[in-house]
C-alpha cells in the first residue's frame, strides 16, 4: 500500500494523463482522466499495452455508469461492490491474454530454437559427409602409397624375368647361327 500511495503522489505531482512508474518489482502504470486516477500494477516490465488497454477499458466502463456520472461521486458500498466485480471481469481478461500472449512467446521461441537446431543437424550432417569423403580419400591414398613399394619391386622381378629370359633366347639364336654358320663352313673353324 505504501508503494501505492507513493506513486499516487508522484502521478499527481506530474500531471500527466499516462505514466508509467517502475517501483520495486512492480510496474505501476497510471490514466488520469475527469479528475479520476486509474491505476494498474503489473510485474512484467516489458510490456506497457496490456496495462494500457487495461486501464482504458476500466475507465471507459467507470465513466458509462450513470452513478459516476453525478457530479458530486462519493462510492457507496454498493457502487464499489458492483464496480468490484467488473474490476474482477477485467482483470481475468487481461491476465489470460497475458497468458495466451506468454505461451504464443514462449512457443515462437521453441520453434525458433527448432529450426535453428535442425539448421545446426543439418550442418553437422554436411560436415559429416564431406569428412567421410575426406577420409575415404586419405585412406585410398595412403593404401595406393602402401602398395606403391611392393608394386614396384613385383614389376622390377617380373621385367628381370622377362629380361632373363629374353637374355636366353637372344643367346640360344645366336648359337643357333654361329653352329649354322659353322655347319656351313661359312665360318672357318
Amino acid at each position: 500500500m505504501e508503494a501505492v500511495a507513493t506513486v499516487l503522489k508522484l502521478v499527481l505531482l506530474r500531471a500527466e494523463p499516462k505514466t508509467i512508474i517502475q517501483m520495486g518489482s512492480f510496474v505501476y502504470h497510471t490514466l488520469f482522466i475527469d479528475g479520476i486516477t486509474y491505476l494498474c500494477a503489473s510485474d512484467n516490465a516489458l510490456d506497457t499495452v496490456t496495462p494500457s488497454a487495461l486501464l482504458k477499458n476500466v475507465s471507459e466502463t467507470f465513466l458509462r455508469n450513470p452513478l459516476m456520472s453525478q457530479e458530486h461521486f462519493s462510492p457507496s458500498n454498493a457502487v464499489a461492490t458492483d464496480f468490484q466485480q467488473v474490476l474482477g471481469k477485467y482483470m481475468m481478461k487481461y491476465n489470460k491474454n497475458q497468458e495466451d500472449s506468454s505461451i504464443s512467446a514462449l512457443k515462437s521461441q521453441v520453434t525458433d530454437v527448432k529450426n535453428v537446431m535442425t539448421q545446426n543437424i543439418d550442418k553437422i550432417l554436411e560436415r559429416e559427409e564431406r569428412l567421410n569423403i575426406f577420409t575415404d580419400r586419405t585412406d585410398d591414398l595412403q593404401t595406393t602409397a602402401k602398395e606403391s613399394p611392393k608394386k614396384r619391386k613385383i614389376l622390377g622381378r617380373i621385367w628381370w624375368k622377362h629380361f632373363k629370359k629374353i637374355i636366353v633366347i637372344t643367346m640360344a639364336i645366336l648359337l643357333s647361327i654361329i653352329i649354322i654358320l659353322l655347319s656351313t663352313n661359312v665360318i672357318p673353324a
